[in-house]
């Protein structure tokens, strides 16, 4: 792997993009979260995939896909940014997030899997906490089930976080916003509190609400339980793909009181619920959602 091209603010975000043995290019972040020092909260947002087969209209990954990383590109991209600050592997950081998501939804590759068995060994990291993110593709029963031992094993007690990306509370419209076959409402509640023990953080739902698409909380309520799901609610960023199919997000990142109807209807539906809205200096940078390799593959 080779890092082509890199642009940020150190105090912010940093995308790099890196091309591979085989002339394939990916991207990968580091992040931190103003005023909380990189000593306490470091994030890494790594790819698992070459592009995405979904092709989620507010997300520029799907543009194209050429297939799986293997779990040596992906441990090649947390390599590259650790060794950067921390080469002797020790990384003395209160919170030490890595996401598998980037580019491609990381239950597609079971690669990530022998990544989250890597980790432990490759670093000393006492506050590592692997996030999946995933829209539930269908016919990945094998990785959620093997998932869910991993984390049980080598990640109890809230040294994980898992997040379901739903968007809207309809599933018949949730297919216009992620255009693959995906788990049902009711088997992503079923394997979410099977997934679930005590300790553990609650599994996030992630909503990027837009416009004509119904989030209705009472409807989720009686679908997914408090007790084992919280909310997260987040602006629709300004990506290629999203401005392109004219979505637009009902949660205004300049004006957080946007969402204070949704984040209390949650609350009284039971959810801890947390409104996400990152720097909109990361929309320049490209760190939040956008893909900066379209700019340098175009």
């Amino acid at each position: 792997m080779n890092v082509i091209r890199k642009q940020g603010e150190p105090d912010l975000a940093t995308v790099y993009i890196a091309e591979l043995d085989d002339g394939e290019l990916i991207e990968f972040v580091e992040s931190v979260q103003p005023p909380i020092p990189a000593s306490e909260k470091w994030v890494l947002i790594v790819s698992t995939l070459r592009g995405c087969p979904v092709s989620c209209p507010i997300c520029d990954a799907g543009k194209r896909y050429a297939g799986k990383l293997s779990a040596g590109e992906i441990l090649d991209q947390i390599d590259y940014m650790v060794n950067k600050r921390y080469s002797d592997g020790k990384i003395p950081v209160n919170k030490f997030k890595i996401q598998f998501a980037r580019m491609g939804d990381p239950a597609f590759n079971p690669a990530v899997l022998e990544v989250l068995e890597e980790l432990p060994v490759i670093y000393d990291a006492p506050g590592l906490i692997p996030c999946i993110s995933t829209v539930a593709p269908h016919e990945t029963d094998v990785f959620f089930e093997r998932l869910a031992e991993v984390k049980n094993r080598l990640y109890p007690y809230g040294n994980f976080q898992m997040q379901f990306s739903l968007h809207t509370s309809s599933e018949n419209a949730r297919r216009k916003l992620i255009p693959v076959r995906t788990w049902s409402f009711k088997k992503m509640s079923d394997w979410g509190s099977e997934f679930y023990s005590n300790g553990d953080r609650k599994i996030a739902l992630n909503f990027a609400p837009v416009e004509d698409f119904p989030v209705e909380p009472s409807v989720i309520a009686d679908i997914f339980s408090p007790e084992h799901f919280m909310i997260k609610l987040t602006p629709v960023n300004p990506t290629r793909s999203s401005m392109h199919e004219e979505i637009a997000g009902t949660i205004d990142p300049d004006d957080p009181g946007s969402a204070d109807h949704l984040v209390r209807q949650f609350q009284s539906a039971g959810f801890d619920t947390i409104l996400s809205i990152g720097e909109t200096r990361e929309n320049q940078i490209g760190s939040n959602c956008g893909m900066y390799v379209g700019q340098v593959s175009s």
